[in-house]
């Protein structure tokens, strides 16, 4: 098989569910488990000593995933399962959501429990079981992978002008790298709690030659044209995630509080205009599909990549405080 037919896959910060156990209620002494073994108002704890680790899943299709070669949790080729939501509040009265995935061997027998939460949960606190939900659960993963803008952001428009995400429209018409004027097809908009993997990362002005400050999801790429190559990539054209660049100086996480998200989709996948550089579109594979309603995704049909496969940058070249410095340097001289 070669590379250009492998699934994506997509990176889930789960805990193993020996680490959140419950300490008050029907089920004392039981880790987090499926929707029909937990009893609502049982009360939870995390292990002091519990952390979050990878558990990097083959999505084959909405429903269906598989543990990766990569994954640093499961066993690959297993199959894994959503098998609900489970919603917790704290003594402060504020609530948690989080899914419990299911990985089950090649006998049909489970071989894991994991959780992953949608915000930060916190060791040595009570966590009170209020809500269990068995449906939509493949939105809520699908929302950690598309490609975001916060509300504020200023996408360049087909006359150059830039307005606003929050003010565009469907038919607006906007400039793109490599296919000139599109208009946009769907705006998707959120909002959630800006904590863990939903927590935006903010690229202060001019760290990428960016006009303003620039502010996106985790997991949303920027497009960087290297005149030289001064990373090492072995190309000129890249595809960075901004959570790689994140250097506690000027990027950031900006964690904490709510965030309202934006989604651009265009007939296919593109790189835009935000603050000044180029960042991509949302792109519909089998991560983020189930964001899309059956009405629009239906309409796109030939909704592709626009040739930017291939051009991602691995984590590890940009494993250095200076990644964003050297970017910046290299696609000016």
């Amino acid at each position: 098989m070669t590379q250009a037919h492998l699934p994506p896959t997509q990176n889930l910060p789960v805990f193993q569910a020996e680490a959140f156990v419950v300490s008050e209620g029907a089920n004392l002494g039981d880790p987090i488990g499926c929707a029909d073994d937990l009893m609502l108002d049982d009360v939870y704890r995390l292990s002091a000593a519990a952390e979050t680790d990878r558990l990097t899943l083959n999505v084959l299709d909405d429903t269906h995933f598989t543990v990766a070669e990569s994954s640093v949790r499961g066993q690959p080729g297993n199959s894994v399962h959503l098998d609900c939501a489970a919603t917790f509040m704290s003594p402060d009265g504020q609530t948690t959501d989080t899914l419990v995935l299911v990985e089950v061997d090649a006998m049909g027998h489970i071989a894991q429990t994991y959780l992953l939460p949608m915000a930060r949960l916190a060791p040595r606190t009570n966590y009170a079981l209020v809500g269990i939900d068995t449906e939509n659960l493949r939105t809520r993963i699908a929302h950690l992978t598309c490609a975001r803008f916060t509300r504020g952001t200023h996408i360049t428009l087909a006359s150059g002008a830039q307005t606003p995400i929050e003010d565009l429209r469907v038919g607006d018409r906007i400039l793109t790298r490599n296919d000139g004027i599109q208009a946009i097809r769907w705006i998707g908009e959120a909002t959630v709690r800006a904590v863990g993997d939903f927590a935006p990362i903010r690229i202060r002005a001019g760290t990428l030659n960016n006009d303003r400050d620039l502010i996106v999801s985790p997991g949303h790429r920027l497009f960087i044209y290297q005149r030289t190559d001064r990373l090492g990539a072995g190309r000129s054209e890249l595809l960075v995630k901004a959570r790689h660049l994140v250097n506690g100086e000027t990027v950031i996480v900006q964690d904490g509080g709510f965030v309202d998200y934006f989604e651009l989709l265009f007939d296919t996948h593109q790189i835009i205009y935000a603050e000044g550089i180029a960042a991509e579109s949302m792109l519909i594979d089998t991560r983020s599909a189930p964001v899309v309603p059956t009405e629009v995704s239906a309409l796109l049909t030939a909704h592709t990549d626009a040739g930017l496969s291939g051009l991602d940058v691995t984590e590890t070249l940009l494993d250095r405080p200076d990644a964003a410095e050297i970017l910046r340097r290299a696609s000016t001289r």
